[in-house]
């Protein structure tokens, strides 16, 4: 907490004010650094299994043998330990970068390297638009960080009838996703089961990851990018953006939404 001050209608008022904890956090691989990410020091297991699978470093957490946490001076240090096969892959693509918040493109030195292969999703899940907004009204309440600092996203995931199952919340859009991965992960919940909301603008890395573990169908509370929309359509994703508490947009592959392919 600290003390601030308020400047409104002519008054100035003293308040106590949480702020959003932002630490670098430096996820290692078999001894070697791989990238240093501005991060909220929450859930960071699950950061660091989400992050190594959405990004192709694992293919799922049972590559993954072992994981430490070490807090330091200077940040967080998450150690982990991964097969050989694996290890051997990420030193061949390996590459020294510095991450921040809202940055997905950090390190990437090559046009080649931005679009990587992606699977297609299953069929999946389908759901109803009530089922999409009693997941955007009841996500509020999970998001004790955001309703303390006002500062802080939220990667959230839906069973088909819109309850919340699981949150996780980061300063960084990204790394909420990947927390939230993490947790699909930790938790064993099939990603095709279900559906994800994200607090944020839904860029292409946003779609990728979730491209990456398959996860059917991506809400947004804010616009996509053109190279979402591309990737949201070649992967078979089902899109929907712009989400509010009356209404959505459904930007590709609708047949997910329950009654919309019926009512064009």
């Amino acid at each position: 907490m600290i003390t601030c001050f308020r400047l409104a209608g002519g008054a100035v008022m003293a308040r106590d004010t949480a702020i959003a904890a932002e630490v670098p956090v430096a996820l290692v691989y078999n001894g070697v650094s791989h990238v240093v990410m501005m991060a909220t020091p929450s859930d960071l297991a699950d950061f660091a299994v989400g992050f190594s699978v959405s990004e192709g470093i694992l293919a799922d957490r049972a590559e993954l043998l072992y994981l430490e946490i070490e807090e330091g001076k200077t940040g967080i240090r998450v150690s982990m330990t991964i097969t050989e096969e694996r290890f051997a892959g990420l030193k061949e693509r390996r590459r020294n970068m510095t991450g921040r918040t809202g940055c997905g493109l950090c390190g990437v030195d090559d046009l080649t390297q931005v679009a990587r292969p992606l699977p297609r999703v299953g069929t999946g899940v389908t759901v109803d638009v009530g089922a999409i907004h009693r997941a955007l009204d009841a996500l509020p309440a999970w998001q004790p960080a955001n309703t303390e600092t006002g500062a802080v996203h939220a990667a959230a995931w839906a069973t088909p009838t819109g309850e919340i199952a699981l949150v996780r919340e980061d300063v960084g859009r990204h790394n909420a996703l990947d927390k939230l991965i993490g947790g699909l992960e930790h938790c064993q919940i099939e990603p095709e089961a279900g559906f994800a909301v994200i607090t944020s603008r839904c860029s292409f890395e946003m779609v990728q990851k979730a491209a990456t573990i398959r996860i059917p169908i991506l809400v947004a509370i804010s616009a996509p990018t053109t190279m979402a929309l591309r990737i949201a359509e070649q992967t078979g994703i089902t899109l929907v953006a712009l989400a509010r508490s009356d209404s959505i947009t459904v930007y590709t592959n609708p047949g997910r939404i329950k009654g919309l392919v019926m009512a064009l």
